[in-house]
């Protein structure tokens, strides 16, 4: 089962970014993708994530949520989010707490690059965790995985 918690995040819609506190208990009712990068406007987690914006129908379409949780402040998150007009939420895990309950945290590094699909009802049906954080799972392979729930 994935671990409860509670994060501070926010999300850019129609060119307002609104800020939320966001639980995973709220989102047990549907498939969730927490995808775990390790830092707002690098260049593997813009790619990865604008990848999973523009596929954002995708995931969507199977009836799943998906966030982004990284280090980084939520000032910094909509930063980013506006940058790259990101319509997903990103969520705001600067102790490292979250990532410490799901076996991601990194020293150095902050956090391994990892992906979650969440069933619902919590179980975790799939994951991924980068050794180095160079590359990240395509929208293709989580929507298969999605598909399979």
């Amino acid at each position: 089962m994935a671990p409860e918690f509670v994060l501070s995040g926010g999300v850019l819609e129609g060119g307002e970014f609104t800020r939320a506190t966001y639980t995973f208990i709220t989102a047990r009712e549907h498939p969730l993708v927490l995808a775990f990068y390790p830092q707002d406007s690098s260049a593997v987690c813009t790619k990865q994530l604008c990848s999973y914006s523009n596929g954002l129908e995708q995931f969507t379409d199977l009836g799943a949520e998906v966030w982004g949780i990284s280090p980084q402040g939520v000032d910094s998150h909509e930063e980013f989010a506006r940058k790259k007009d990101l319509p997903l939420p990103l969520l705001s895990d600067p102790e490292r707490e979250v990532a410490k309950l799901f076996g991601i945290a990194a020293p150095g590094v902050g956090l391994r690059r990892s992906v979650f699909l969440i069933a619902p009802g919590g179980r975790i049906a799939w994951k991924h965790t980068a050794l180095l954080g160079l590359t990240y799972q395509p929208l293709e392979k989580l929507t298969a995985e999605l598909a399979l729930l």
